[in-house]
């Protein structure tokens, strides 16, 4: 006997096609925003552009966590990372491939020498980058207005740095040494014209490039000139072997100024914990990460999931990402032509600080924390 065969009725039939309609439409409602980081993450520096690349993967990680609806859509973020080797024509090349691959903002780059013209490229896609440390002012000069900075300029840590050479430690001499990067020089010129405006006496001036590692010929004349301070506008790949060879060459007593991109965790590896690393003061925009509100809970965080990576920007650049989805959120689109405006309306509270912009991108109210090492570990003065 043939039992008869089950024929599922209209009304079963009805509701599974519903079924599979509502699951076909939930899928379609989720949709994938792409945030980008840019910066260098291989070639001297590597540390510090891995660094911010992780605040933005951490950042969005967090966020994706909270389901997100923009524009009646749930929204997923995806970290789009792209490498320009801090180099500047690189960089242009990574600004453009992000602009066809249409992301919807972009934190970075991290050099000002990187960051300048890849904003002219993100400017004429209109695609928003906020850059967590790039500290040239030229990089807002221009009035972009997809160009936002997280941090201080080097109006700020320069003078900073002039002013706490003159009038804490009294020092009356100087020499300075620039690596003839858009961001170095910069930095070296407002120390230089700072310490002349406070009297200080600017006994040489030199420069070399963000490759080299050999300073001796450079050290060996700035020692003739008898200087009571060394300024660097550099990076930490370069100040690691020139505080080394400054140690070799007798020059122990000499003090050492930097800029943040000097001022990381990882200068006392780079000097071979050279003796002349005591003499280090360097600045960096912002607080120190000990007085950002949250900033300890935050750190836990970050050394949980990228144990000894932490640099410098990690921070700022987890900030810079939520303050890319916030203005989204704000504007319901993650369409750059609909939410750029919002950012410059930002409002936002941060880790790092309270984050407004002014019509020129940069933040309102930017602080300036001077460091120096002792024992091994950059500590705040301030």
């Amino acid at each position: 006997m043939n039992p008869r065969p089950f024929l599922p009725s209209p009304s079963c039939l009805a509701v599974a096609a519903l079924s599979l309609l509502a699951a076909g439409a939930s899928a379609q409602d989720t949709r994938t925003v792409k945030i980008a980081h840019a910066g260098p993450t291989s070639g001297a520096i590597a540390h510090i552009g891995k660094d911010t690349q992780n605040g933005v993967s951490m950042a969005l990680e967090e966020i994706n966590t909270q389901n997100l609806v923009i524009g009646g859509k749930k929204v997923k973020f995806e970290l789009v990372a792209e490498d320009d080797a801090g180099d500047p024509r690189q960089a242009t090349a990574v600004a453009q491939k992000l602009c066809d691959a249409r992301v919807a903002g972009i934190v970075g780059h991290l050099q000002s020498g990187t960051t300048i013209p890849a904003s002219v490229v993100y400017s004429k896609c209109g695609i928003p980058h906020i850059t967590a440390a790039a500290t040239n002012p030229d990089v807002t000069k221009p009035g972009y207005k997809t160009t936002f900075r997280l941090i201080a300029n080097d109006n700020a840590l320069g003078a900073a740095l002039a002013i706490y050479a003159h009038d804490t430690l009294k020092l009356k001499r100087v020499a300075i040494i620039d690596d003839r990067t858009a961001y170095g020089q910069g930095l070296a010129d407002v120390f230089k014209a700072t310490a002349r405006q406070k009297g200080m006496e600017v006994v040489s001036e030199e420069f070399t490039n963000d490759k080299a590692t050999d300073f001796m010929a450079i050290l060996t004349s700035i020692k003739g000139k008898k200087p009571d301070a060394v300024f660097f506008g550099g990076l930490d790949a370069q100040s690691g072997p020139m505080l080394r060879q400054m140690e070799q060459l007798g020059l122990s007593n000499v003090k050492y100024f930097g800029g943040d991109a000097l001022c990381t965790e990882k200068l006392p590896e780079l000097a071979s914990k050279a003796g002349t690393l005591a003499n280090v003061t360097c600045a960096t925009g912002g607080a120190s990460i000990q007085k950002m509100q949250g900033g300890a809970e935050w750190k836990k965080k970050y050394d949980a999931k990228f144990p000894g990576q932490f640099q410098n920007y990690s921070t700022y650049a987890y900030d810079a990402t939520y303050v890319l989805v916030d203005a989204m959120k704000r504007a319901n689109s993650a369409d750059p032509k609909v939410y750029v405006p919002f950012i410059g309306k930002a409002n936002y509270k941060g880790v790092t600080a309270p984050i407004t912009f002014t019509s020129k991108g940069e933040l309102t109210q930017p602080a300036v924390t001077l460091y120096a090492f002792r024992d091994g570990a950059r500590v705040p003065l301030n």
